[in-house]
């Protein structure tokens, strides 16, 4: 009941009395307590926006985002369309018809963006209902929820995939890519040659070349494993680079007048 120097003797009588009630009804005292505090605790932040929870959510989990392109997107999309419809809503009053309503007018016209835009207000509802903002269902889950209130997105938009080149026509594109001029075309040539994935192409440095070992070696932070990542260069690759090397000099930072090394890059698009 509390210690006898805070609790008089009057009330913990009381409070004795109303936990033999509560027993006597079939409740669990200490439950009932846990049950209220929790209840007092969620109403003390049920004013918690879903905007709020955004940002907070991207704020906690952006230094993992290697990609710059998926960090824009995912404060893009919700500050377009999530952000006018339940932005200033409490996280905790979220339901079904708010969820409806921010989709329905796009869900036809930008399938694609609606769908991604669906997974990341799951995903901040479900870190929203573990920081203890909100309980009950995530609304804005697919299985068993939203599939039977919108349409498969893929009914609604066909996904088209960019035709494959032919392994018995590379001989005939790569004789025309050679004669293209820049460094567009260099950098892709030194895509297939090397297997390696546009990002890492498009952000080699020069630093990461051993020309005389002929390897690169590309960084764990520009792996989409995390993992230092060596690739061998045959002489043909060798052959690309001799001719980016004109493009060494441009573009190079201030950092370099001051005597630090250059970060520049290969490929000057």
């Amino acid at each position: 009941m509390g210690s006898a120097h805070t609790i008089k003797l009057a009330e913990a009588r009381d409070a004795a009395h109303e936990a033999r009630r509560l027993i006597q009804t079939g409740v669990d005292p200490i439950e009932a307590r846990k049950a209220d505090k929790a209840r007092r605790s969620l109403e003390a932040v049920k004013e918690v926006t879903f905007e709020e929870c955004g940002v907070a959510y991207i704020a906690a989990h952006e230094a993992g985002w290697r990609n710059e392109k998926h960090r824009w997107q995912w404060g893009q999309s919700l500050w377009a369309y999530a952000y006018p419809t339940i932005g200033k809503t409490s996280v905790a009053a979220v339901n079904t018809d708010l969820i409806l309503k921010l989709f329905e007018p796009i869900w036809r016209t930008k399938t694609e963006t609606a769908s991604r835009l669906r997974g990341r207000i799951e995903t901040i509802l479900d870190w929203a209902t573990v920081r203890g903002y909100r309980t009950g269902e995530n609304q804005a889950r697919w299985r068993g929820h939203l599939d039977h209130l919108l349409v498969r997105p893929v009914k609604v938009a066909k996904v088209e995939h960019h035709a494959a080149l032919g392994y018995d026509h590379i001989g005939v594109f790569m004789s025309g890519l050679r004669l293209q001029g820049g460094s567009a075309a260099l950098a892709l040539e030194f895509l297939i040659l090397t297997a390696a994935r546009t990002g890492e192409v498009i952000g080699a440095r020069w630093e990461e070349i051993d020309e005389t070992a002929k390897l690169w070696v590309v960084p764990g932070y520009r792996m989409k494993s995390g993992r230092e990542h060596g690739i061998p260069l045959n002489d043909a690759v060798i052959a690309i680079l001799e001719r980016a090397r004109p493009l060494r000099g441009r573009g190079i930072s201030s950092s370099l007048a001051a005597g630090q090394p250059s970060r520049c890059r290969i490929w000057r698009f």
